[in-house]
C-alpha cells in the first residue's frame, strides 16, 4: 500500500478559495501517486453517484478504471474548495451544449477537465465557457500526418515552415489549443479542426519555477464560420521539470467572453491536489 508522509500531507490544506473575475484556476493531480492506496481509494468510491460508479466500472481495464474513479473524485473534490458543498453532494448535468454543469452551486462557476498518461487537470473560472486540453508529447502518433489531414492551411504551411527539429513540439501547441477551443464550446468534433486557426507568437512568456506561460496567441477563422476572434483568449502551459520529470505534458487554456477580452488582465493560478488530502497552489 502507498502512504504518504505527514510533511506531504502537513505541506497541503484545505482552505476555502476565493475565485475573482478574470481567475483562472488550473488543477493538477498526478493519479499514479494513488495507486495502491486501497483506504483513499476505497473513500473515492463513496463520492460518487450509481450512474458515475456504472461509467467507472464500464472500463474494460484496470488503470482505466482507476482514473476514472480519480477523475470524479478530483472533480467533486476540488470544487468544494469554492463553496460549502460537500463532495459527494455536488450535481451535474449537461448544459445546452451537452458540456457537464454544476446545478447546485451558490457560485456561477465554469470548469472542464481533460487528463492524458499521467496526469489530470481541470480549469475553473467565472461565467465564461472555458476549455482545457493536456496532451502527452511522448506518445508515438505520426503527428505530421495528423496535421496535414486536419489543421487549417495556415497553420500546416507555418508548421513545414519550422526546423524539422522544432515541429513536433509545435504540433503539440497547436493539437491542445484546437481541443481547448472545442472543448470550451462543449461541440466536440462537430467542429471541423480546418475552421479555425491558431498564431502563436513567441515574444510574449511568462515564467516562474514550475512553468511557461505563452500568452501571445491570436485566432481567426474561415469564412464560412461564424466566431469573433476579439472574444477568445488562449494559453499555452509548459510544466518544468520540477513538477513534469520528462517535461512530457502540454497544456492548453480557452476562454470564451461575450464581449472583447483582448486587453483584459487574466491571472492564472495553478494548484496540485490529492483529492480528500488537501492542495497546494504551485
Amino acid at each position: 500500500m502507498i502512504s504518504f508522509s505527514q510533511s506531504e500531507i502537513s505541506a497541503r490544506t484545505k482552505q476555502k478559495l476565493n475565485l475573482t473575475a478574470n481567475e483562472i484556476h488550473i488543477w493538477v493531480t498526478k493519479p499514479e501517486e494513488l495507486l495502491g492506496n486501497d483506504e483513499l481509494l476505497s473513500s473515492y468510491s463513496t463520492l460518487l453517484t450509481t450512474t458515475e460508479t456504472a461509467k467507472q466500472q464500464r472500463y474494460k481495464f484496470a488503470k482505466d478504471r482507476h482514473d476514472a474513479l480519480i477523475t470524479r473524485a478530483f472533480i467533486r473534490d476540488l470544487l468544494s474548495y469554492y463553496a460549502d458543498i460537500a463532495p459527494q453532494d455536488w450535481q451535474f448535468e449537461k448544459g445546452s451544449k451537452d458540456k457537464p454543469e454544476v446545478i447546485n452551486c451558490p457560485l456561477p462557476l465554469r470548469f472542464n477537465i481533460s487528463h492524458t498518461k499521467n496526469l489530470i487537470i481541470c480549469a475553473v473560472t467565472l461565467e465564461d465557457d472555458i476549455g482545457c486540453d493536456v496532451e502527452n508529447t511522448g506518445r508515438n502518433n505520426n503527428v505530421l500526418a495528423i496535421a496535414e489531414r486536419y489543421f487549417s492551411p495556415t497553420e500546416i504551411k507555418e508548421l513545414f515552415a519550422l526546423p524539422e527539429a522544432q515541429q513536433r513540439n509545435r504540433f503539440f501547441d497547436y493539437w491542445t489549443l484546437k481541443e481547448s477551443y472545442i472543448k470550451a464550446w462543449g461541440l466536440g468534433l462537430a467542429i471541423p479542426l480546418a475552421d479555425f486557426s491558431f498564431s502563436i507568437k513567441d515574444t510574449k512568456q511568462n515564467h516562474n519555477d514550475l512553468f511557461t506561460i505563452k500568452q501571445d496567441i491570436s485566432l481567426s477563422f474561415a469564412e464560412h464560420r461564424l466566431d469573433e476572434p476579439q472574444i477568445w483568449r488562449s494559453w499555452l502551459v509548459y510544466p518544468t521539470e520540477a513538477i513534469d520529470e520528462k517535461q512530457e505534458h502540454r497544456i492548453a487554456i480557452s476562454l470564451r467572453t461575450t464581449c472583447d477580452n483582448q486587453k483584459t488582465d487574466y491571472q492564472l493560478r495553478f494548484f496540485n491536489t490529492l483529492p480528500l488530502l488537501g492542495y497546494q497552489e504551485l
